[in-house]
């Protein structure tokens, strides 16, 4: 069961938002990247290569439908494509609010103690923000979970020659899951010991746990070649 999320963290309103990584180009945003600036990092990179994911788990969809060869499982292909495209759009604004989630965390950490009579009120500050900067690229991790349930069901019932690009979506999704996971946990210590962080200690690395076994069951059936019954329902996304 997912962990329940903060209200949200007054911090936040207080940390101009950038511009939207969306809006930037490919060279505009890896250059960004590359900067000294603290944001966008770690966590936005690992959205954003979850939502190429997602994008490619859509491209297969749309590339099988309307194929006599694949019509059994035009249902399918029609949710996964329907998913997978407002998983990549979601994955996109994860980015931009990891990128706003840091930031405010650091500039909490940088608020001057001297400065702070109630010093309980700076620790407060410190950990709203902290929860804040872990539960988005939790979201993440949740949100890659999905795209790599979409591949997974697609394998085996979709069009073949795009079955190379669900395996690259299987690795991507993987791969940001394992980057945003670290995001989450190394945020952990600054909360402090609560039952958010021992529950959300205990949900990531069963869901990276889930993500592994998905992504492997990808490349096994594509490996494979085989070909798959049609599903009784709908992939169960957990959103």
């Amino acid at each position: 069961m997912p962990v329940p999320r903060a209200a949200g963290v007054a911090i936040i309103g207080v940390v101009q938002a950038a511009p939207s990584l969306r809006d930037l180009t490919l060279v505009d945003f890896a250059t960004r990247l590359a900067s000294a600036e603290p944001v966008p990092g770690g966590g936005s990179a690992s959205a954003i290569s979850a939502a190429l994911g997602a994008s490619l788990v859509a491209m297969v969809a749309r590339l099988s439908q309307g194929r006599p060869k694949y019509a059994q499982h035009a249902d399918l292909h029609a949710a996964a494509l329907s998913a997978a495209s407002a998983l990549s759009s979601e994955l996109l604004d994860l980015a931009d609010e990891d990128a706003q989630a840091y930031a405010a965390c650091a500039f909490a950490l940088k608020l001057p103690r001297e400065s702070f009579a109630d010093q309980e009120a700076r620790t407060a500050q410190v950990r709203s923000a902290a929860r804040v900067a872990a539960e988005v690229p939790l979201r993440c991790v949740e949100r890659c979970r999905d795209v790599l349930v979409l591949a997974e069901a697609l394998s085996g019932r979709s069009n073949a020659n795009a079955s190379s690009d669900l395996r690259v979506a299987a690795l991507l999704g993987e791969a940001a899951a394992k980057g945003a996971a670290e995001n989450v946990l190394v945020n952990l210590p600054l909360i402090g010991r609560d039952e958010w962080t021992a529950a959300t200690e205990a949900e990531v690395p069963m869901l990276l746990e889930e993500i592994a076994g998905l992504a492997a069951r990808v490349h096994e059936v594509v490996s494979g070649g085989d070909r798959r019954e049609p599903l009784a329902a709908p992939p169960d996304l957990a959103r």
